[in-house]
């Protein structure tokens, strides 16, 4: 086993890191579109009338393949004296970013699924990096350029055309003499919740080992999302949670989606630049409309189109901005807070 390892990890330090993060980026670009693809196969296999994978039993029984599947990659990190080094800051900090990233936002966001279309989940979910940006500057006094600045607004616009083009249908309500759908308002909730946690985590979580945060923040996430699931729809919400049939395809999903995703990610940014990175992270909604296509078949509408063309001028200028700042200025955060910043940068993925 020394010899294979000693062989192997040599080859994969040798693989670009752009290689990981392209990767990275194509499977949870492509989250959305297998989680609603998964629903539709359980839809295939009833039990008594229910589907046993819905969007509630994917989020919680996803989250449960995820959590072991992390506590054995990053086993490492979850000693007892690691918890103990914990402040009362870094636990609070903690529970607060599980509650909103691990819990709230992707349950706003399977909700948003089960009514509107995957490409509209993916392109108004790209209201979040604005949104950090706005928060950064206004809470934590960050310092951006004119390209950066222009880069959010133009993004922002392209959001906010792509809502209101939308043509009205059963799910639509009015709100201040706008025609919005249900489904992209939860996906618009789900982007704040995530951008409140990641802003939240550059301030609280600065001597947080990386894998005992994605650990606990996906433990807490759980237990928040299921307790919350009880309370609201009672126990027989989840009635078919023992099911094969969504064990079998969460363990792949976790498995490939969430920690094959994570460990490329992680992978890629030891070897690349900041202008890269962001580079990768941009490309997610591409990449994810592509999905959609080959996944599910579905096509872009004329406000998808629209905003997305109007979100991918924004990226543009938001990558010119990144260059710039990289070029100027030495970054002020710990290596840590860069890696846990980049991890929630991302956005959704799946779980």
């Amino acid at each position: 086993m020394s010899n294979l390892n000693s062989g192997l990890i040599p080859r994969l330090n040798r693989i670009p890191g752009r290689a990981y993060l392209l990767t990275a980026t194509l499977i949870f670009a492509a989250a959305n579109s297998i989680t609603s693809r998964l629903v539709e196969i359980g839809s295939h296999s009833l039990i008594k009338g229910r589907n046993p994978i819905s969007f509630c039993n994917v989020l919680f029984v996803g989250n449960l393949c995820a959590l072991a599947i992390l506590a054995v990659v990053y086993r490492h990190q979850l000693s007892l004296s690691a918890f103990k080094q914990l402040s009362r800051k870094d636990i609070s900090g903690l529970i607060a970013v599980a509650i909103l990233s691990g819990a709230l936002a992707p349950a706003l966001v399977f909700s948003a699924l089960e009514t509107t279309a995957v490409n509209n989940v993916i392109l108004i979910g790209r209201i979040e990096p604005p949104l950090v940006l706005t928060l950064s500057v206004l809470l934590l006094g960050a310092r951006v350029n004119f390209w950066v600045v222009a880069g959010a607004l133009i993004s922002f616009l392209g959001v906010a055309l792509t809502v209101f083009l939308q043509p009205s249908d059963a799910s639509t309500m009015q709100m201040m003499g706008w025609q919005i759908g249900r489904g992209e308002l939860m996906v618009a909730g789900g982007a704040i919740a995530a951008s409140i946690a990641s802003v939240i985590s550059q301030v609280t979580l600065q001597q947080v080992p990386l894998g005992l945060f994605n650990v606990v923040r996906t433990a807490i996430g759980t237990v928040v999302f299921f307790v919350a699931a009880i309370l609201l729809f009672g126990a027989d919400h989840f009635a078919d949670v023992f099911s094969p049939t969504i064990w079998k395809w969460m363990i792949l999903y976790s498995a490939v989606i969430v920690v094959g995703g994570q460990l490329c990610w992680f992978a890629g940014l030891k070897n690349t630049q900041a202008s890269e990175i962001a580079l990768a992270t941009s490309f997610n909604p591409v990449a994810g409309v592509l999905a959609a296509y080959l996944v599910l078949g579905e096509v872009p509408t004329a406000a998808q189109y629209i905003g997305g063309i109007v979100i991918l001028i924004g990226i543009a200028l938001n990558q010119v901005g990144i260059t710039q700042r990289s070029l100027q200025e030495v970054p002020q955060l710990t290596p840590l807070q860069r890696d846990i910043e980049k991890e929630m940068e991302m956005g959704f993925r799946g779980i």
